[in-house]
């Protein structure tokens, strides 16, 4: 067999039988150059070390070059296998994959790999994890963990660690704020003339259930709210449909769910039994990742996951690269972002009926809803009204408002309240 490839020196072609052309090392790109290895070497490993200019000079020889870094060989030369972690309770969690996939593209810009693992909300599961990747990886990124805050110090004085949704002093951390947006959503139910409410928590031991709670406690004493505590197990879609039977048992005509999955499960056994919404109750979510596949359109508070997994990697290739950073704290905000799962609050009767049986699920969301069409909130930033509640006017389309205004109920994004069709066993309605 023959290769055949050009010289490195002098670029003429090079044919040789029987073994393939000698790959390019950074000695080959540092001659090319000029330069000394060294300097080849930081190109690729600590570009932050040289000037701007240097780094694509040697980068565009490399890709001339064909060249391919050895990363055995650095991680010889640094001490870096050119690998993080990336652990999350559930990777089922619609919540998780935008956190990934910013972290892996945060991790690729600096040449790093991201190994994953699912603890599958289990505290066990996440130190074997943790201990089996230890020896394979330069750091962690540990979101949303469910071990001991003393566990996680422990395992941040052997290796690099960055937490997400975990606040533990003296570790490095990355926290999705949901305080602003539970108090909003409170506002917003209070304001449209809800006095019991409820609120569906998550998995045991969740720090952002914790804060949540701790949110609805705050603005409940505000606003002078009756709030009934319930909890999904597990905190799942099945789980948030299963509550439904407690949540319409207490005397609550609004909810707001751990987050949307939950949420989601809730409007589907409402919908079972007969219950539309926003008419007869309302629905928030939380981490507002669903918004387009439910009906109608879920009211959720906005978080920012991608936002989350950037930071986080971006702070642990900073430790990496040999940075003294403190006691790193970063908090990303949330808002309420209002749909069409809200309204006002209706004298409802309370309902014990059975779930209806023997029409489709996506028929009997339609049944439910079937008696006038839905409104649905959307966000308007540059109008500070929306139309009043109880409005008839459906003739007009998403662009155009009502003619009867009133001001936005709470501070933050306004609102204007826009129809949207409903779809009904019938056909299309407008």
């Amino acid at each position: 067999m023959i290769f055949a490839a050009n010289c490195y020196r002098c670029g003429v072609p090079n044919v040789q039988a029987g073994r393939p052309a000698a790959a390019p090392t950074i000695s080959v790109i540092a001659k090319k150059l000029g330069v000394s290895r060294s300097t080849v070497s930081r190109a690729f490993t600590r570009p932050d070390l040289l000037r701007p200019e240097t780094v694509e000079r040697v980068l565009a020889a490399a890709e001339d070059l064909s060249y391919v870094p050895n990363s055995v060989a650095r991680a010889l030369s640094t001490g870096h296998n050119g690998i993080i972690a990336l652990i999350v309770p559930d990777i089922a969690n619609p919540f998780f994959p935008p956190l990934i996939r910013a972290a892996q593209a945060g991790a690729d810009q600096q040449d790093f790999c991201v190994l994953l693992g699912d603890s599958a909300e289990n505290p066990d599961q996440e130190t074997r994890l943790i201990n089996r990747f230890t020896k394979q990886v330069d750091g962690f990124v540990l979101a949303s963990s469910r071990l001991p805050d003393q566990a996680l110090a422990e395992h941040a004085k052997r290796k690099p660690l960055v937490l997400v949704n975990r606040d533990i002093p003296r570790v490095p951390r990355v926290l999705v704020d949901s305080t602003a947006g539970i108090m909003q959503s409170v506002a917003h139910l209070a304001e449209l003339g809800h006095e019991n409410i409820a609120y569906v928590g998550g998995p045991p031991g969740s720090w952002s259930d914790h804060q949540r709670r701790r949110a609805i406690a705050a603005a409940r004493a505000e606003h002078g709210l009756a709030v009934t505590m319930l909890n999904a197990r597990p905190a799942t879609y099945a789980g948030g449909s299963r509550v439904v039977e407690a949540l319409l048992a207490s005397d609550a005509t609004a909810v707001i769910a751990f987050d949307d999955v939950v949420a989601h499960g809730i409007l589907a056994g409402l919908a079972e039994r007969g219950v539309r919404v926003p008419d007869d109750f309302s629905v928030i979510g939380c981490d507002d990742v669903l918004a387009d596949t439910t009906y109608p359109p879920l009211t959720t508070v906005t978080l920012h996951s991608a936002d989350a997994g950037e930071i986080a990697v971006s702070v642990l290739l900073q430790l990496l690269g040999g940075r003294e950073l403190g006691d790193v704290r970063y908090s990303l905000d949330s808002n309420l972002t209002v749909r069409g799962t809200t309204g006002p609050a209706s004298n409802r009767l309370r309902v014990s009926a059975p779930p209806l049986t023997g029409v489709p699920g996506r028929l009997r969301a339609g049944l439910a809803t079937e008696r006038r069409p839905t409104e649905a909130l959307t966000v308007d930033r540059t109008r500070p009204r929306f139309c009043a509640t109880g409005c008839t006017d459906h003739r007009h389309d998403r662009a155009i408002p009502c003619r009867d205004y009133r001001a936005a109920p709470f501070a933050g994004p306004r609102l204007r309240r826009a129809h949207s069709p409903l779809i009904t066993p019938a056909g299309l309605l407008f």
